[in-house]
């Protein structure tokens, strides 16, 4: 039996000895590895955290004492380390396990997280709690230097600093080495020695010394303590901060992390210590491009990545991407904004051509969009490329910075709607809800690539703000013309399939975004009428009377929360016009949407076609009764 099949539990981890555990580590990697490459999943970030998790685990009494990721798409290690290890083939798979921690997963995972900057609040929140309930836990927050960019990581630190009775322990992932210079064997012994109970002691002694000495003296011990460790360690923020800082240390050194946290685990107060690691460590190919393998598909590890023999459609995301290229060299009023996500949304190219109108302002979306909303201020045009899932952690600056002040910004929404693998965290389900409802702001779904550019170039021409939301991935191939920058006219739906059916039977789908063809192809089957809506906000009132007039029934149908969406505006539309007929919303339920293929996704929540030829029938059964369309037209005066 090898070491690793010997563990299910933290427990018979802390029974080796601490000269096992390298040997483990290159096991347990390489069963990631394997694991990752028939699943698909973040990789890169993982495969940096091995010797970090075992180390945590090791020293730390989990689950009794508290480890809180950030993120979580390093948590792979940490899942087969706790009993998940035969679980894994069903990683991010539709009825498997998170690629995300999940409190209803297993009680090693304290604090559930998918979106970033958010460990240090929880873990601080968790080791207030235990005093409170005199509880002698220890609290470990484990975060990244790219999550230590986003504004609530500062907030969390703030209020640390001032909690010197708090159990906490930050343990900041440098995987980038953005922080610190590379480091070696001084900094490694520099880091123990830091940590150890003589440093403290002495440096506690000495504080209590200088406590009766004149304010000078004082002032310039203190200076000269933060000079003589600012020669070696950069912690001096952190320390300004109230929090005691250590390391750097090399993260896949076992012999310096093992020592170094139980020296630590000792320590009370808020306390920080600096890891450097490497992204993809140990597996070649993801060390060199770590960018690829941060969330790759199935793969051949003995290969690695290799581009498929058939190009595939472009996926939305490049659409945004090219389309952004084609308008910039149009108007060079024309800014982008994102925040981190230069890969995801398409905006490789954009960068490199246009780097002085790019702006990455890291993990940061409530600065992206306040920051998007100063340039518009001065007459620029800026576009904010945001997932759908993390324009919601900037809705305050949305509704404040932008749509009260009636600023141009253009938010493209990337991932609207069912996401697949990463599930419920990263489902792009309440833009709608949260945009629609906000003055002056304009809001598009396309149904296909060349709309989705069209939609772009429409919200881009507009002296307001506006949104376009767009599905992760490819859409059905319809054809764009690159260089085109053509706009739709506002507010404007389209027909797309007339019914024949005769009066008492006749069915109306209006559509809000890809979900269009899935309604079309149940449409045939129906003989319903089909309309692209197009827009959200404003919609089409003349189209929406029109349907109403001529039909039995109405049928909504979108890919997002289905209280409080499109839908939901169309009734509001209905009743306030003072229309009568049934009305079905369709789209994602009241509840978390799991993680799977997005066709399964989809086929779960009824918004494949099959799925809405069942809901349809279900709601109208003998096909609506007798009354016409044209009998029910309401008084409108």
């Amino acid at each position: 039996m090898s070491l690793l099949e010997s563990i299910d539990d933290p427990r018979e981890l802390r029974r080796l000895s601490a000269e096992q555990l390298p040997a483990l580590a290159g096991e347990l990697r390489e069963f990631l590895l394997h694991t990752v490459a028939r699943t698909g999943g973040h990789l890169s970030s993982n495969l940096g955290t091995v010797e970090l998790t075992l180390a945590l685990h090791y020293v730390f009494d989990t689950p009794y004492d508290r480890l809180v990721w950030d993120v979580g798409h390093q948590t792979y290690a940490h899942k087969i380390l706790t009993g998940r290890r035969g679980q894994m083939g069903g990683l991010r798979q539709w009825g498997g396990i998170s690629g995300f921690p999940r409190r209803d997963e297993s009680p090693y995972d304290t604090f559930g997280t998918a979106h970033s900057s958010t460990s240090i609040s929880a873990a601080l929140g968790l080791a207030l709690a235990a005093r409170a309930k005199a509880e002698r836990r220890k609290v470990v927050a484990i975060i990244g230097d790219g999550a230590m960019t986003g504004g609530m990581a500062f907030e969390a630190l703030n209020n640390a600093g001032v909690h010197p009775e708090a159990d906490l322990l930050i343990v900041l992932n440098d995987n980038d080495m953005s922080i610190s210079a590379p480091v070696g064997a001084l900094n490694r012994y520099l880091a123990r020695l830091l940590s150890g109970r003589f440093y403290a002691s002495a440096r506690d002694a000495a504080k209590q010394v200088l406590k009766a000495a004149p304010p000078p003296l004082l002032a310039l011990a203190r200076r000269l303590e933060e000079q003589a460790k600012g020669l070696v360690a950069p912690g001096t923020l952190f320390e300004e901060f109230g929090v005691d800082y250590y390391g750097p240390i090399d993260g896949h050194d076992l012999h310096a992390l093992v020592p170094t946290l139980q020296n630590l685990r000792q320590r009370g107060g808020p306390r920080l210590l600096h890891v450097v690691t490497r992204k993809g460590y140990g597996y070649k190919l993801a060390e060199a491009d770590p960018i690829t393998y941060h969330g790759p598909g199935r793969f051949d590890p003995a290969v690695g990545v290799k581009p498929p023999a058939v190009a595939p459609r472009p996926s939305f995301a490049q659409v945004f991407g090219n389309w952004l290229c084609d308008m910039a060299q149009a108007d060079s009023r024309l800014m982008a904004v994102t925040p981190a996500m230069c890969e995801g949304s398409g905006m490789v190219e954009y960068a490199s051509r246009f780097p002085q109108r790019y702006f990455d302002v890291g993990i940061a979306e409530q600065h992206a969009v306040t920051f998007a909303a100063g340039l518009a201020c001065e007459g620029l045009k800026p576009v904010v490329a945001i997932y759908s899932t993390f324009l919601q952690r900037a809705y305050d600056q949305l509704i404040h910075d932008v749509a009260l002040q009636k600023l141009p910004v253009v938010f493209a929404i990337d991932r609207a709607g069912i996401v697949g693998a990463d599930g419920a965290t990263h489902t792009g389900a309440f833009d709608i809800p949260a945009l629609r409802c906000v003055p002056g702001m304009v809001l598009m779904a396309p149904s296909d690539e060349n709309e989705c550019r069209r939609m772009l170039s429409t919200a881009f021409a507009l002296d307001g703000p506006s949104a376009v939301r767009y599905p992760r991935g490819a859409g059905v191939g319809a054809s764009v013309e690159r260089g085109d920058l053509s706009t739709l006219p506002l507010g404007r739906a389209e027909l797309r399939r007339q019914a024949r059916a005769p009066a008492g039977r006749r069915l109306a789908i209006l559509a809000f975004g890809p979900v269009l063809h899935a309604a079309l192809q149940a449409a045939e089957a129906l003989d319903a009428t089909v309309v692209d809506m197009r827009f959200i906000k404003p919609l089409d009132l003349q189209m929406l009377q029109g349907v109403a007039a001529g039909h039995d029934a109405l049928v909504t149908v979108e890919e997002g929360a289905v209280r409080g969406g499109a839908g939901s505006a169309c009734l509001e539309e209905l009743q306030r016009l003072g229309w009568q007929l049934p009305v079905l919303n369709l789209g994602l339920p009241d509840e978390w949407v799991e993680h799977g293929d997005p066709a399964q996704v989809a086929a779960a929540v009824g918004l494949d076609a099959a799925g809405l030829l069942r809901s349809i029938r279900e709601r109208f059964p003998g096909w609506f009764g007798q009354a016409g369309g044209a009998q029910r037209q309401a008084a409108n005066a």
